[in-house]
């Protein structure tokens, strides 16, 4: 048995029967200085199982800690009854462009990298103005805008893209931890198509993915 544990912002009671699902985030600040995308604990769960154990998440709530127990067998038992596996992605017939914008690294990057893994041409720019400058030298077809930026926020940078000649055949995404009407409705004033409220649904981002890169040519 391995027991990690800290002093740090602890688990909400509302989160900690989900900490172990994908894309589950607790909730942060518009321009938050730290957190990831959600998949860390999902993998984190799915090895222990894999090594016949399991893992547990323990917290008296906000501010007051967190603890994580990793419990492995002693000796070698029977295998673990494995799922039926799924299928491996299929690269698409034609790669399409994707830019996701997000200052935090390790979210924007694993993203990138799982969209890769599907198929997708992805770039990463971490801030506004890198950006507007991907835009206009790697011509994705859609972006992936987080709202949270630091300095030039995610509605600056829709607004720029949204007043450059042909824009209108750019799908902008909106990235953020709000849903409210009000956050929906900002977000369509400033030329956003839609508006993906995180932690999200790996289904609903592969489904938008899919419906809006069905429409051919980007930005040029």
């Amino acid at each position: 048995m391995i027991r990690v544990r800290d002093t740090g912002a602890g688990i909400p009671a509302d989160v900690l029967p989900h900490v172990f699902d994908l894309f589950t985030q607790a909730e942060r600040t518009l321009d938050r200085a730290q957190g990831g995308l959600g998949i860390g604990l999902t993998l984190v769960k799915s090895l222990v199982e894999q090594h016949g154990g399991r893992v547990q998440a323990f917290s008296e709530g906000p501010s007051r800690g967190s603890e994580f127990v990793v419990r492995l067998p002693l000796q070698a038992g029977p295998p673990p009854v494995k799922s039926p596996a799924a299928p491996r992605p299929v690269a698409l017939a034609v790669p399409r462009r994707v830019l996701v914008v997000d200052d935090n690294a390790d979210a924007a990057d694993t993203l990138a990298m799982v969209l890769s893994l599907r198929g997708y041409v992805v770039r990463v720019a971490r801030d506004g103005p890198a950006a507007l400058d991907a835009v206009r030298e790697f011509h994705p077809e859609l972006v992936l805008l987080d709202i949270g930026l630091p300095g030039m926020d995610g509605y600056a940078v829709a607004r720029a893209l949204r007043a450059r000649p042909g824009a209108g055949r750019l799908r902008l995404v909106a990235l953020t931890g709000y849903g409210r009407d009000e956050d929906r409705r900002r977000s369509a004033e400033a030329g956003f198509d839609d508006h993906l409220v995180k932690p999200i649904a790996p289904e609903v981002l592969l489904q938008l993915l899919g419906a809006n890169l069905s429409v051919p040519g980007g930005l040029h």
